[in-house]
C-alpha cells in the first residue's frame, strides 16, 4: 500500500511538473506571437521614418503644406495627397453610413426571415471582391454614366446654390473627387453593415419585446433600444469603415483623375497619398522623390493612427458612461 501510495504521488508530481511546464511554454510562446506584432510594426515605423528623413530634412514641416508636386524639378509637398485623401475618405463615409444603417436595419428588423440569410450573404460577398474590380468596374461603367447623367445634374441644381455651388462646378468627366468617394462609399458599406448587422442582432430580444409591448413603434423602438445598447459596436463599425476608406489604393487610382492639382470643385481630378505612391514609387529615379514617396506613407501612416486612436478613445469614453449609468 506505501509502494502504491508512493507510485501515485510520484506520477502526480511529473504531471504537474509537466502542466508547468507546457503553461511555461504557453506563455512564452504567447508571449512571443504578440512581441512579434510590435517588432513588425516598430520595424514599419523605422523603415517609413528612415526613408522619409531626406525629405523632411530638405524641406521641413513645410512639406506637410506645400502644394507643389514637381518630379521635374524634384520639389515635393504633400497637400494635395492628404486634401484628397481626405476628401475621399469623408465623401465615402457621408455616404455609406447611412446606407449602411438602412441595411442593417432592415436585414434585423424588417426583412422577412427568408430572406436574412442570402441577404446577409450578398452583402458580405461584396466586401470580398477585390479592390481593382471595383476600379475596373468605376472607370470603365460607372464613370461615363455619371458624367453624361448624374454630373449635370448636380451642376443644375447643387451647383446654383451660392457656396456650396462651387463645390459642383468644373469638367464633368466623370471621373474626379467625388468619383474616388463614391467608389469607395461602395466598397466600405458591406464592412459598415456587416458590422452593424452583427451587433443589432445581440441585442436581447425581451428588451424589444417589451418596448413594443409599451407600445412604441419600430423606430422607437430602434432610436430608444437598439442604438443605446450598441452605439459602441457601431461607431467600431463605422471606424472600420473609415481606415479601410484612408488607405484604399487600386481603386482610387482608377478614377480620382491622378492630377497633383487642387480645386473647390469635386468633379476635377485630383489625387491621393494611395494613388501617389501606387502611380510613381516604382517610377522614383531621384532619391529626393523615393523619399518624398516614404514621406507621403508615414504620413497616411500618422493619418490612419489617429483616426483609429480617436476612435479608441470615444469608444473607452462610450464605456465609461455606460458603466456611471
Amino acid at each position: 500500500m506505501t509502494e502504491q501510495a508512493e507510485t501515485a504521488a510520484k506520477a502526480l508530481a511529473s504531471t504537474v511538473r509537466m502542466q508547468r511546464l507546457q503553461d511555461f511554454l504557453f506563455h512564452k510562446i504567447t508571449l512571443a506571437f504578440a512581441l512579434s506584432v510590435l517588432l513588425v510594426l516598430s520595424g514599419i515605423i523605422v523603415s517609413l521614418v528612415i526613408g522619409a528623413w531626406p525629405a523632411f530634412k530638405e524641406f521641413g514641416p513645410s512639406f506637410i503644406t506645400t502644394i507643389e508636386w514637381d518630379p521635374v524639378n524634384d520639389k515635393y509637398g504633400a497637400l494635395i495627397a492628404i486634401v484628397g485623401t481626405l476628401a475621399t475618405s469623408f465623401i465615402a463615409l457621408a455616404i455609406a453610413l447611412p446606407l449602411s444603417f438602412g441595411i442593417a436595419l432592415f436585414l434585423t428588423e424588417i426583412c422577412p426571415v427568408n430572406l436574412r440569410r442570402p441577404l446577409g450573404m450578398a452583402v458580405e460577398l461584396l466586401a470580398g471582391i477585390p479592390s481593382i474590380i471595383y476600379g475596373m468596374w468605376g472607370l470603365f461603367i460607372f464613370a461615363p454614366v455619371f458624367a453624361d447623367y448624374v454630373q449635370p445634374a448636380l451642376k443644375n441644381t447643387l451647383g446654383q446654390i451660392p457656396f456650396l455651388g462651387e463645390l459642383f462646378k468644373g469638367p464633368m468627366m466623370g471621373i474626379g473627387t467625388l468619383t474616388a468617394g463614391l467608389i469607395l462609399a461602395v466598397m466600405i458599406i458591406p464592412f459598415i453593415a456587416s458590422v452593424m448587422r452583427d451587433v443589432f442582432e445581440v441585442v436581447p430580444a425581451v428588451l424589444k419585446e417589451s418596448a413594443y409591448g409599451l407600445g412604441c413603434t419600430r423606430w422607437e423602438v430602434v432610436r430608444r433600444v437598439v442604438l443605446p445598447y450598441t452605439k459602441t459596436g457601431v461607431v467600431g463599425g463605422v471606424m472600420l469603415g473609415l481606415g479601410r476608406a484612408l488607405g484604399e489604393t487600386m481603386a482610387v487610382t482608377f478614377v480620382i483623375g491622378n492630377a497633383q492639382a487642387l480645386s473647390w470643385s469635386l468633379f476635377s481630378p485630383g489625387s491621393s497619398i494611395a494613388s501617389t505612391l501606387a502611380n510613381e514609387f516604382a517610377e522614383a529615379e531621384s532619391k529626393l522623390h523615393l523619399s518624398s514617396l516614404f514621406a507621403l506613407g508615414l504620413i497616411l501612416f500618422l493619418i490612419t493612427f489617429v483616426v483609429l486612436s480617436l476612435a479608441k478613445f470615444m469608444l473607452m469614453g462610450l464605456a465609461r458612461k455606460e458603466g456611471a449609468k
